[in-house]
């Protein structure tokens, strides 16, 4: 399926009834944004191509926003964020139970739609960020009794308390590697705060995320929710920079996540920014391997590597070192790659040809840095799809921490292994690196898990286990990984202010 602009009918709305033929859905979806309420075409009437990254095939079109999309959504987010922030915070909270129901009504089309847009394996892994996206709305729902403030000890004839109040208007930039998912953990607490939110979707995916703007809005208020797409200068930033705009949240790159955090600044609002990652694994010498090797695994080849969080530094004691490498080999030579659509495909394509291109720029700058390439390290063209961007699951042995392949984050199924031998100095090379966003260790003796973990400069950790990022457990970075934390009942207060409020109830004595 090629699409062309011409194809495309915005004469009609796409039925709120399931639809599980995802080529249709996103030609029906293709060229609007959600204002107020309504699908709506990009006002200069541009749109961008959405590319099928299994076969290159153009399956969609997203509008191309720009400053006067900006404005309409902010605005009408404005207005209607006035009448939303009143309301009582579980009052907020059975709507969004209403669109978690809703959300898992389409938990197949949705996971259909975002293997299309993005190549993810719909059996393992789109079909399974669907769920997941349901169930972010059910847990922010039930957390409307946990708006709440302290009361303060000051004086025995003086009340003093706090109380949290919304923000406003907040913009939510979000990446194309887990839209759905990382767009919940953004709104769907900044919503229950009584906020109103304007979501930028990544250029790559913007279908499946106008697609769950849609349902939401045949039950929230419009203007709760307005969704825009478009490319990062020319919708991004008008965003950003949107007076009426009191916080933003941006996941993706650190030098956008700048960019971000200085417009921010010059407005003096918060922000939450969750940024990149070259996270440590640690395996010791008493570890279960096949376990550690499971955990190597997801922390590298899930989601064909383009997992911020991912586990891509393999530090591993030489004593085991040459066994987990036999074992990683023989369990990873087997990944089934091929048609994100097909139940088998256990490994989809990388989403774009630039990422595509800079995954195997950098296995050739490790092949040439004298890395040990004992698997992968290609592309793969055989067996798979015309046009499709697949990339080998790679391993690299004999790695250095001086190698770039060690040093800068790859975004792709590439995993570095080095080898230790003292507990210290691998706390030590762990760290040493710009990032924080995670780490995870591997042992029998739990006491030296926490004891390692206590010391790792990291945001999420995970012991005997990778990347498991429960709804319930704040995940964030620290360093250049980030600012702030999503998932749990402490993003809320993310999205609040916090007003002191102080009550007399004796004489006031004047000091004068």
């Amino acid at each position: 399926m090629n699409l062309m602009v011409s194809d495309l009918d915005y004469g009609q709305e796409p039925s709120l009834e399931p639809n599980l033929d995802p080529y249709a859905l996103a030609k029906a979806l293709s060229g609007r944004h959600l204002i107020g309420g309504k699908l709506v075409q990009a006002a200069s009437g541009k749109t961008f191509e959405v590319i099928y990254p299994a076969t290159g095939e153009i399956i969609g079109f997203g509008a191309a926003g720009d400053a006067e999309d900006v404005n309409r959504a902010v605005e009408d987010a404005a207005a209607a964020q006035k009448a939303w922030g009143k309301m009582r915070a579980r009052d907020r909270g059975k709507l969004l139970y209403k669109c978690a129901e809703a959300l898992e009504e389409h938990v197949e089309e949705l996971g259909r739609l975002i293997a299309l847009e993005t190549g993810k394996a719909l059996r393992t892994e789109s079909r399974v960020e669907a769920s997941i996206l349901a169930d972010a709305f059910h847990f922010h729902a039930g957390l409307g009794s946990e708006l709440k403030g302290e009361t303060v000890p000051h004086h025995p004839d003086m009340l003093t308390i706090t109380v949290r109040e919304p923000i406003g208007v907040v913009g939510a930039i979000i990446p194309w590697n887990v839209p759905l998912l990382l767009m919940a953990l953004k709104i769907a607490p900044a919503m229950l705060a009584g906020n109103a939110v304007v979501v930028k979707s990544a250029e790559e995916a913007p279908l499946t995320v106008l697609r769950v703007c849609q349902i939401m809005n045949s039950i929230l208020p419009p203007g709760i929710f307005n969704m825009l797409s478009g490319f990062g200068p020319e919708c991004g930033a008008p965003l950003v920079e949107h007076k009426k705009v009191g916080k933003v949240t941006f996941t993706g790159s650190v030098e956008t996540g700048k960019i971000v955090y200085r417009t921010a600044a010059d407005k003096l609002i918060p922000v939450t920014l969750e940024l990149g990652g070259k996270s440590p694994m640690i395996v010791f010498e008493d570890a279960n391997l096949d376990n550690a090797v499971s955990g190597a695994q997801m922390a590298n080849f899930y989601s064909s590597g383009q997992i911020c969080s991912n586990g891509t530094r393999v530090f591993v004691h030489e004593d085991v070192a040459d066994a987990f490498v036999e074992k990683l080999i023989a369990r990873s030579k087997d990944l089934v790659l091929g048609d994100p659509e097909k139940p088998e495909t256990q490994v989809g394509p990388i989403v774009t040809k630039a990422q595509y291109e800079q995954i195997m720029s950098y296995i050739e700058i490790g092949k040439k840095e004298g890395a040990n390439c004992v698997l992968g390290g290609h592309a793969v063209t055989e067996g798979m799809p015309e046009g499709g961007l697949f990339v080998a699951p790679t391993v690299f042995t004999d790695c250095r921490d001086d190698m770039t392949i060690v040093r800068e984050e790859i975004f792709g199924p590439v995993m570095s292994v080095l080898t230790f031998r003292d507990e210290e100095d691998v706390i030590k090379r762990a760290n040493d690196t710009q990032y924080g966003l995670a780490a995870g260790v591997f042992t029998k003796d739990l006491s030296r898990g926490h004891r390692v973990v206590a010391k790792l400069e990291a945001g999420t950790c995970w012991i005997n286990t990778y990347n498991i990022t429960p709804i319930e457990m704040p995940f964030g970075g620290v360093k250049k990984s980030g600012v702030g934390r999503e998932n749990g009942r402490a993003a809320i207060e993310h999205y609040t202010r916090i007003k002191s409020v102080y009550v007399e109830t004796g004489d006031v004595e004047a000091p004068y």
